[in-house]
């Protein structure tokens, strides 16, 4: 029930093994995004197969997304903030942004840090780059490494189950995939929604 392209892709996971899921996962969460669609499921098939070890493969995917999200963070803390200062003080007037914009986001991100990094690992064109904001605003590195760890782990737990259970239909495991994503979307909608309420209650932020 697998096509050329299946095979390909469980070929070459067998020959990355455990290092390739991190390297290519680290890779999924920097600037060189690489679908993780098509590491971890079918390393997760393999398990199925008893020639991988599914929770190995759970913790080289979350490990290697937590990487690539370090690699994004440090480097816009590092060179990121001086790269946006400028262009905001040259360009800034035109887009009707002030370096005040660059402190809004710090504060943003020293109050609502952690769920925006736990809710945007779960968001298919997010997950990559939320990492950015979180390096921008200064997130306390502790804090971001646990929400994206959570976040991370989620996602990649919930990608290797659908390739533990379907992986040898693809047609199946596609429209398994896509449920997922819909329902994660939905899961962080509904983490969103659930924290404002919370925020609500106990009143705005200074």
């Amino acid at each position: 029930m697998l096509g050329s392209w299946g095979h390909w892709l469980l070929e070459g996971v067998a020959r990355l093994g455990y290092p390739g899921i991190f390297l290519l996962m680290a890779l999924e969460s920097s600037l060189f995004p690489f679908p993780s669609e098509v590491v971890v499921p079918p390393a997760a098939y393999l398990a199925a197969l008893g020639e991988m070890n599914l929770a190995a493969v759970i913790l080289s995917g979350a490990i290697g997304s937590l990487a690539g999200a370090w690699f994004n963070y440090f480097l816009a803390l590092k060179w990121g903030r001086p790269a946006l200062r400028g262009f905001l003080r040259r360009y800034g007037r035109y887009l009707f942004l002030s370096e005040g914009a660059l402190l809004r986001v710090e504060i943003f991100f020293a109050h609502h840090g952690h769920i925006s990094t736990f809710v945007g690992r779960l968001l298919p064109g997010v997950r990559q780059y939320i990492s950015l904001p979180a390096g921008l605003g200064r997130m306390n590195p502790w804090l971001f490494s646990l929400f994206t760890a959570l976040g991370a782990g989620i996602w990649v737990t919930v990608l290797a189950l659908c390739g533990y259970w379907v992986g040898k239909n693809q047609a199946l495991l596609q429209k398994a995939l896509h449920q997922a994503g819909v329902g994660a979307t939905l899961f962080a909608l509904f983490c969103v929604a659930l924290y404002a309420g919370l925020i609500s209650r106990k009143g705005p932020n200074p």
